[in-house]
């Protein structure tokens, strides 16, 4: 997941989150499924909000003369990053906001993000960026969320109050739980041409959450501890509605989803 705004905004800031990271996505798959088709030979690739910089080791894998750029506004992810691609001689690190690059215009031949939108505050100056640093023929691939942490059914009411109540005082730091929707307008507005969009299913548990996405739940609740207790006026209200949230993913007859927005068009 890599992330991408300001780190005082960023609600998931902890050492612990490369690692949680890291957990939900299979780097080879991702890059199989998303990159692999749309680079080249000798392409220059950025990765906007790179986050612990496991997709740019695998997308380097893809050919020897692929050079690779990691931008992440979080000093703890690009060092994360950095330990991790040691020995991958086409990767490089910076620290930097994604909503103002300090990169060349027309630099790159691909450039992307996962999971970083959702928590920008000037969500289209930073796609205007992304299109910016990208050449002519190249391509833009925006990937985020919809939905996530809302939509639930059979529904409780104090684990949907407590949802809704916490997403409406995070918006006064950028986060859009609906942003994976809007990612189109976004590509249009920022120039973008041929605009592919994919929506699929992200998380879905249907009865009983497995024991090892529940672990994951668990540490991202963990992590989001001090936001939740500022938001809901303690941390013993905090640590309750998690629990809460928690008993609920692992009823039998609950249902939790969101969907996966991928958006991806050419700079003409």
């Amino acid at each position: 997941m890599d992330k991408g705004t300001a780190t005082a905004d960023y609600i998931m800031e902890d050492p612990r989150e490369a690692m949680r990271l890291e957990l939900k996505v299979d780097p080879h798959a991702w890059v199989q499924k998303y990159l692999a088709h749309r680079i080249r030979a000798g392409a220059q690739v950025l990765s906007v909000g790179c986050g612990p910089g496991v997709i740019i080791r695998e997308l380097c894998t893809l050919d020897p003369s692929i050079q690779a750029t990691g931008l992440d506004i979080s000093d703890e992810r690009v060092q994360e990053a950095k330990g991790r691609n040691l020995e991958n001689a086409q990767a490089n690190f910076v620290r930097g906001d994604a909503q103002a690059m300090d990169f060349a215009s027309n630099r790159f031949d691909l450039v992307y993000s996962r999971m970083l939108m959702e928590y920008l505050k000037d969500k289209e100056s930073a796609v205007k960026e992304m299109v910016r640093v990208c050449k002519r023929g190249g391509a833009v691939l925006l990937q985020d969320l919809d939905g996530q942490l809302l939509w639930h059914y059979p529904e409780d009411p104090v684990v949907q109050g407590t949802a809704e109540r916490v997403v409406r005082a995070l918006s006064s730091t950028g986060f859009d739980p609906f942003v994976g929707r809007k990612l189109f307008s976004l590509a249009h507005r920022a120039g973008l041409e041929n605009i592919d969009v994919e929506v699929e299913a992200y998380h879905l548990i249907a009865g009983e959450i497995e024991p090892a996405i529940l672990k994951q739940w668990e540490l991202k609740l963990e992590i989001a501890g001090p936001q939740l207790a500022r938001l809901l006026g303690s941390a013993s209200e905090a640590r309750e509605q998690s629990r809460r949230f928690l008993e609920y993913l692992c009823r039998p007859d609950t249902l939790t989803y969101s969907t996966v927005f991928t958006v991806t068009g050419e700079k003409v």
